[in-house]
């Protein structure tokens, strides 16, 4: 009997009384456009990525970035030019015997152009015939060419 009375006598200590209730403020609500005198939305306007926290605009340059496919490999400076053709027949008729053929020779003949400021790479080919002996520098050659001129030659 005692040890209910002293439980009772505890809980009546413990329960919080009427006089005992503190008023609390409530809290504020949060407030909207933080940051600036403009009130809710702090001259950000209304809605669109402009106006989200943290935007941020992408630059020119990475929208060119993003176009390039991303392959092992891929590179943009690596297309072999093709040399210019110069037929067997043409070099015939503009060359005398024992001149010199090369780019160089081709280009003040106004045979060919230069590509992309540059003198192109020649290649002979077999079209026609050759009676003359001629030089060649730093030319390619096709098999047909090779041996008609390899018969002059001998």
């Amino acid at each position: 009997m005692n040890q209910i009375n002293f439980i009772h006598s505890l809980l009546i200590e413990k329960a919080m009384q009427i006089h005992e209730i503190k008023v609390v403020k409530k809290k504020n609500k949060k407030r909207v456009g933080r940051g600036g005198k403009r009130g809710t939305y702090s001259g950000r306007g209304v809605k669109g990525q402009k106006a989200r926290g943290g935007h941020r605009i992408r630059p020119q340059i990475r929208e060119f970035l993003k176009r390039i496919p991303k392959r092992r490999g891929y590179n943009f400076g690596r297309q072999s030019i093709k040399p210019v053709a110069i037929n067997l027949e043409l070099l015939n008729k503009y060359f005398q015997d024992g001149e010199v053929v090369s780019a160089r020779s081709l280009l003040n003949k106004k045979l060919i152009s230069k590509t992309k400021g540059r003198l192109p790479k020649i290649k002979i080919l077999g079209k026609g015939e050759l009676s003359k002996k001629l030089i060649f520098k730093d030319c390619l050659f096709s098999q047909s060419a090779k041996e008609k001129i390899s018969k002059i030659t001998k």
